[in-house]
């Protein structure tokens, strides 16, 4: 019997892996997708080439005035003088440290709880909801030997921080007993649902500011002063919170008859089957809606400026304004796109390693 001699084998040729390879596959693979891939590079070599000469190249850094910008680039000075101002707004700058320590702790927060294998997480979590609003408060606010600074003084990308996190962590509670409330069989809850929803997200969130604004003071006693910031995060909750309840409508839509059935099978409250056996597995399915609705209230922040108050984008606007500095719109707008951007970018990446996480393979 002849003895069988393996074939010797080879590395694959270099124009089938490696960079080369995939742009072969991806860019070159037919003469529709090398057009197409031409006319693209075309494109951005004559978009690209001259905003990254105008923003980085010949761009001015440093400076105290408008004098010192001079090369005929971007003009970042005009973003490094006024820096304070569009991270603090009018806060005063002796207590920077509080707003700065207030942030630095809820990183640290959800650092804990999102890196995996950390002891502690249950009582991290606890402290999180129950602690840390009450240090943030007086941190940001006032009180217990803290001088007091009312919140018409904040502003900058504190401010949107503020009232994003408030308005996310409300939200999505509130969201989940609406939704659950939709889906009731008691008429009476179910029909006080369906009104708040339908009425929340048929009206735009800058007039509900307004009407916060403006409105919201004559229900409450007479002589009582509401915060303007309080009125307007009340507007953003319930906003926000219409928009959830839909969100987490359809989550528990998405899943089977059957985990309901199982559920009462083995004999669980309503409210032992919605915790353990039905919210686990409906959020897990909800996380891209949940997180787009948080991205999108991020961005609806700046839409505060009808009632006065500033956030980053306001306060670009502000500096826009100024004699000295007239001019200089697309580095001031930039500057907030890029704020903007590095929030929303990284609740998206944030949802996406949740996903891969919390991913089992199956949902039924």
């Amino acid at each position: 019997m002849e003895k069988f001699t393996p074939i010797e084998s080879r590395p694959a040729p270099l124009v089938e892996v490696g960079i080369i390879g995939w742009m072969r596959r991806n860019l070159f693979s037919s003469i529709p997708n090398t057009l197409v891939t031409l006319f693209t590079a075309y494109m951005l070599w004559i978009v690209l080439v001259p905003f990254i000469n105008w923003a980085f190249i010949s761009s001015d850094w440093f400076g105290t005035s408008r004098e010192d910008c001079s090369s005929g680039g971007a003009c970042w000075v005009f973003v490094t003088v006024r820096w304070n101002l569009f991270m603090y707004g009018f806060y005063p700058e002796d207590s920077y440290w509080r707003p700065n320590l207030a942030f630095i702790l809820l990183i640290v927060t959800i650092a804990w709880l999102s890196i995996p294998n950390l002891p502690f997480k249950k009582w991290v979590g606890i402290a999180a909801i129950t602690v840390y609003p009450v240090v943030a408060y007086t941190l940001l606010y006032g009180g217990f030997g803290l001088e007091v600074i009312p919140t018409h003084r904040w502003g900058g990308l504190m401010l949107t921080l503020v009232l994003a996190l408030i308005g996310i962590v409300a939200a999505i509670p509130i969201g989940i007993l609406l939704a659950l409330g939709r889906r009731s069989e008691m008429p009476v809850i179910k029909m006080v649902c369906v009104i708040f929803i339908e009425f929340w997200r048929g009206v735009p969130l800058i007039t509900i500011l307004f009407m916060a604004s403006v409105m919201l003071p004559l229900f409450f006693a007479g002589g009582t002063d509401a915060d303007k910031l309080m009125r307007a995060l009340i507007g953003i909750i319930m906003f926000q919170s219409a928009y959830m309840a839909e969100v987490v409508r359809g989550g528990l839509q998405a899943l089977s008859k059957g985990q309901f059935e199982g559920a009462d099978a083995l004999g669980l409250s309503y409210w032992q089957k919605m915790n353990l056996v039905v919210l686990p597995q409906a959020l897990k399915i909800m996380i891209p809606g949940i997180v787009n609705t948080l991205i999108s209230l991020f961005k609806d922040t700046s839409l505060i400026v009808i009632i006065g108050l500033l956030d980053v984008l306001g306060m670009v606007r502000q500096a826009l304004s100024d004699p000295a500095w007239l001019g200089y719109p697309a580095e001031g707008y930039l500057f907030a796109a890029f704020m903007f951007w590095i929030f929303c970018f990284s609740m998206s990446r944030y949802s996406i390693y949740l996903e891969d996480r919390l991913n089992t393979g199956h949902r039924n």
